[in-house]
């Protein structure tokens, strides 16, 4: 088990499967949560539940993050906030949407980066940045053009912002993981003829679990990662590796 105590940690996307379930092992961990998210309800329930303290705001926003991050003293960060798109190909892809994509997955995530990493900084006692990123970031899937390229640029600011932090102790790494069978994503994953074929190409044949996401995200953040910074670790039932 890691041990966080004393220590505080703001995750964003804290409404959705994997982000909730980030919140619930961390202040299990003993780490004091910070939650952002979408939805109000499930941020009220996160917080009956596991002490969280909600800190809702908007991804697309500069003032918003810049807003909600000044003065909070953290140790450290999981980007979990994100938007999925659309399934299209490059032809048939949707400008808005693509645009969408990236101001969340990628310029929300650097964004909060930029105003946490101050305070992480000025306190001087090191810390850990997470960012959620995909599979679709390291293998090309169909119909990924938007979300995978928002990930990918995701993977780049995770490897920069880890060159830069280092000298402060403050290592960086992404978990790239494979689908999580949600509601959302049954209804392109769970179509039988997205579903059996995927399958059959990745060695474990499964799809994750929210816990198997969150468990490696605590393992970056713990002491036991000490001298991991700047990695983008799979988490896709061996999906990559073929």
């Amino acid at each position: 088990m890691a041990d966080f105590s004393g220590r505080s940690i703001l995750v964003t996307g804290a409404s959705g499967g994997i982000g909730a379930a980030t919140v619930r092992l961390l202040t299990s961990q003993g780490a004091q949560v910070f939650a952002s998210g979408r939805s109000a309800e499930t941020l009220a329930t996160l917080r009956q539940e596991t002490g969280a303290q909600p800190l809702p705001f908007d991804l697309t926003s500069e003032d918003s993050i810049r807003d909600a991050l000044s003065g909070l003293e953290l140790w450290g960060v999981v980007n979990c906030g994100g938007f999925g798109g659309e399934i299209a190909t490059p032809q048939d892809t949707d400008i808005e949407v693509f645009d969408k994509v990236i101001t969340i997955n990628a310029r929300g995530a650097l964004l909060v980066i930029k105003y946490a990493a101050p305070s992480m900084v000025a306190k001087g006692k090191g810390g850990a940045i997470v960012n959620v990123s995909s599979q679709a970031s390291l293998v090309a899937l169909p119909g990924h053009i938007s979300y995978g390229s928002s990930k990918a640029a995701l993977d780049n600011i995770t490897r920069v912002s880890a060159l830069e932090l280092g000298k402060y102790n403050i290592r960086v790494n992404s978990v790239n993981p494979t689908v999580v069978m949600t509601e959302m994503s049954a209804s392109y994953w769970g179509c039988p003829e997205i579903e059996k074929p995927f399958l059959e190409q990745m060695p474990l044949g499964r799809w994750a679990t929210e816990d198997e996401i969150a468990a490696p995200i605590s393992f970056l953040l713990s002491d036991a990662a000490s001298m991991v910074s700047g990695v983008c670790l799979p988490i896709d039932g061996g999906y990559t590796c073929r």
